[in-house]
């Protein structure tokens, strides 16, 4: 439960002000009328008595009256009955109205005591979606932020300068990752009740707008503190120096891709297919940022200099990514593929250790304890075949492994426990990885599977965190097929501008502006976009 949320106290009815106003017109013509219709009943040729023997002898001494008289008498006394009458029903008959028209009210108002609902609370669908939504970008303005900081971080050789913003990005992946752990619960059914249900939705809103707020509080101190880098060239020089490096690496990692062939079958490499090509993609606009920075920054125009590296480091980083992947899954198939007898070993000598017992433990049946042997078995004796095969994913092996291990309670630690932490790791860095650098696709749905995979990862669940962690895989990769081009159809781009819209390098729809995500959240990351051309829209 957040302190931000709280559930507002039904507040009084209180009718409209122009019922009031009608109601005490109304009372007060009723109250004139009733004060003046006496006056105007009394005939002007005859006085009042004072009463007493007074009254006595002048209603002695009065001629009878005549019969018109009479006549016009009992008119007047049906007139004092009739106005009254008149007044009294068009009263109620008035608030009558006023009464229907606050029921009608009160019955389409939805909370409780019929008071006014807020006007800004949506439906119960639309808060569903527009979490989903904030999840998407909170995670984007995280990772954006992220990788400015390091830029940052590097002209300033040092951690201590940018401690501040280290601590807003810090607090913001806090409150991103509370906000994931509410709509996992949610997906799962918890809460059941529409109230809360609304109200879980209403946290993971609050927090992702939280997150965002917190970088948005930092992001015009970082560009005070870029300030002097960016005048100096400094910033550019640090950009243009990772850029070269990464250009070097280019061919050793795709050397080291074709590798990989020999000694795994394609499956091995398959997380990685396409990296190195995407990486030249990234740095070929990236070389068009920096150029452009770099004339920019020559003609003295910071603005559209900063707007221009700032781009260039969000390519550069994401070229980093995708070349890191491929070394990283190359040295962890090496390290599998060394694992992998040993795992055999330890898990060939623990079912020989339990073959013979009639059951693990209390609740479980010796047919069932003895299903799981045979079952470990067979998975053994096929990754054995694989192995004498030759060319094999030792990774997928050591999967297999580990979850024949699983059901009998093994794992937790010694061999098997650590080629399950190789294993896990392993998928969710590639999960990682792709989410990062094919962000401006991927949806919700993938990042909320890699963050509860990252927080198994940290519980040394190793089997679910895998599981979670593929899934994640392959619902990022669904949304970027499903995406396709973000330039389909429309007019020629350099050479990389669809993939740095796709990689959330650029924003969408503004890929000609060129309006590049700087750290902040959603009201500060868009601030070095580019002024409007006089004269247009």
């Amino acid at each position: 439960m957040t302190s931000f949320l709280f559930r507002r106290r039904p507040r009084r009815t209180v009718p409209p002000l122009s019922a009031r106003v009608a109601h005490t017109v109304l009372g007060g013509a009723a109250g004139i009328v009733w004060l003046v219709l006496p006056g105007m009943t009394i005939t002007a040729g005859v006085p009042v008595p004072p009463g007493g023997a007074a009254a006595d002898t002048v209603t002695s001494a009065a001629p009878a009256a005549p019969a018109g008289a009479a006549a016009q008498e009992d008119g007047t006394s049906a007139a004092d009955l009739v106005l009254p009458l008149v007044v009294v029903g068009a009263a109620g008959a008035l608030a009558g109205y006023a009464y229907v028209r606050r029921t009608r009210r009160a019955r389409t108002r939805t909370t409780p005591g019929g008071s006014r609902a807020a006007p800004t609370t949506p439906p119960l669908s639309e808060l569903d979606e527009r979490s989903l939504t904030l999840l998407t970008e909170a995670d984007d303005w995280i990772r954006t932020s992220r990788e400015e900081l390091g830029f940052a971080e590097a002209a300033r050789s040092g951690a201590e300068a940018v401690a501040p913003f280290t601590r807003a990005v810090r607090d913001a992946e806090s409150e991103l990752s509370a906000a994931f752990r509410i709509r996992e619960r949610y997906d799962d059914g918890v809460p059941v009740d529409e109230a809360s249900r609304r109200h879980a939705l209403t946290g993971v809103v609050g927090r992702c707008q939280e997150a965002g707020r917190r970088l948005d509080a930092e992001a015009a101190g970082l560009d005070r503190l870029r300030a002097p880098e960016l005048e100096s060239g400094k910033a550019l020089a640090v950009a243009e120096t990772r850029f070269r490096d990464l250009a070097g690496r280019t061919a050793v990692t795709e050397a080291t891709l074709a590798e990989l062939a020999g000694p795994y079958p394609p499956s091995a490499a398959a997380p990685v297919t396409g990296y190195v090509e995407q990486a030249k993609d990234r740095l070929v606009f990236a070389t068009t940022r920096l150029n452009q920075a770099r004339q920019a920054a020559d003609l003295a125009d910071p603005e559209r200099a900063a707007r221009h590296l700032r781009a260039a480091e969000g390519a550069v980083a994401q070229a980093a990514v995708l070349l890191t992947a491929v070394d990283r899954l190359a040295d962890e198939l090496g390290a599998a593929k060394a694992l992998v007898p040993a795992a055999l070993t330890g898990m060939e000598a623990a079912l020989a250790g339990v073959r013979g017992r009639r059951s693990a433990s209390a609740g479980l049946s010796s047919a069932e304890w003895h299903a799981r042997i045979r079952r470990a078995d067979t998975v053994l004796a096929a990754v054995r075949d694989e192995v004498a095969g030759g060319a094999y994913d030792p990774l997928d092996a050591l999967r297999r492994i580990v979850r024949a291990a699983e059901p009998l309670g093994w794992g937790r630690d010694g061999v098997v426990s650590a080629a399950g932490l190789l294993v896990a790791r392993s998928t969710t860095a590639l999960a990682d990885d792709f989410v990062a650098a094919h962000r401006g696709a991927v949806g919700a749905a993938a990042r909320l599977r890699l963050a509860r995979a990252r927080r198994l990862l940290a519980a040394d669940e190793h089997v679910a965190a895998d599981g979670l962690a593929r899934e994640a895989r392959d619902l990022a990769e669904q949304d970027v097929r499903v995406h396709g081009n973000p330039l389909s159809g429309t007019a020629e781009h350099p050479s990389g501008v669809a993939g740095a819209a796709l990689g959330g390098i650029l924003l969408p729809g503004d890929v000609d502006g060129g309006t590049p995500p700087s750290f902040g959240g959603p009201g500060t990351r868009t601030r070095r976009a580019p002024e409007p051309r006089p004269g247009t829209d």
